[in-house]
């Protein structure tokens, strides 16, 4: 399974991304676990300590592995467009909680409409990573698709939008879902979180077609105490986690038949 999820800050989308993790590691699968986030804290959602995870530099923040692979520096701007990749998940993945976390960092080209090494380098990986057959990939995006591209998203098995019941929420997964079909991709699953009651459930139901959505994960003050715990919500939110695995069976009768 390859499988990216997405959604604007603060919709649960990292709690989301570590419990599927953490499912399938499980299950005794190989997983590996990137992410793409500015905001990198899917590590800590997976159960690493603070410290170590403080300790991880984002693969687009080692210049000189970006200027070894790319050839690019400050003195030679041209580069490279296909930089050797495929030893850095193996090289640079730490392990917690039997998933490898891959710490990829993101890179700021907004509005700039330039390409640099950075850029490439981060979508090189994400190409490998979807080559990687033996392994499930789940990868914490940022709300955006930026990083992707035709060629790396015909090796996705899912895209996953998470949202809250709000019509902020809702409009971000109208937007990922239009980037995404300008990039091929028939099917965007979605995920509503924090869900209270049934208005919410009305709500969500109201505004994402049958066929998207992938599940709801109730509102859990579980989750807030493992958040305040430095503890992953998969070891003290056991209502949750069930909550997921029944959207993970979901997902994968779906992609069983796509």
């Amino acid at each position: 399974m390859k499988i990216a999820i997405t959604g604007k800050g603060g919709v649960g989308k990292t709690t989301f991304a570590a419990t599927l993790a953490r499912l399938y590691a499980d299950e005794g699968r190989s997983v590996l676990a990137a992410d793409v986030d500015p905001d990198a804290n899917l590590g800590l959602a997976l159960g690493m300590r603070e410290e170590d995870l403080a300790e991880i530099i984002p693969i687009t923040k080692m210049r000189k592995l970006v200027e070894e692979r790319t050839g690019a520096d400050e003195f030679n701007k041209i580069f490279r467009i296909n930089p050797k990749v495929d030893d850095i998940p193996d090289k640079y993945a730490r392990n917690c909680n039997g998933v490898k976390l891959l710490l990829l960092g993101t890179v700021d080209t907004a509005g700039s409409g330039c390409v640099c090494p950075e850029h490439v380098m981060l979508k090189r990986i994400i190409s490998h990573l979807m080559l990687r057959s033996s392994d499930v990939v789940i990868m914490d995006m940022e709300a955006g698709l930026e990083h992707l591209g035709r060629g790396t998203t015909s090796g996705m098995d899912q895209f996953v939008v998470v949202i809250e019941p709000g019509a902020r929420s809702v409009q971000t997964y109208r937007n990922v879902k239009r980037l995404a079909e300008g990039l091929g991709v028939k099917q965007v699953g979605v995920v509503a979180n924090k869900i209270r009651d049934e208005r919410d459930e009305e709500f969500v139901r109201s505004m994402i077609p049958q066929e998207d959505l992938l599940g709801m994960i109730h509102y859990n003050t579980d989750i807030m105490d493992a958040d305040r715990q430095g503890v992953s919500p998969y070891d003290l939110a056991p209502a949750a986690v069930e909550e997921i695995r029944a959207i993970k069976h979901l997902m994968e009768s779906r992609s069983a038949r796509s």
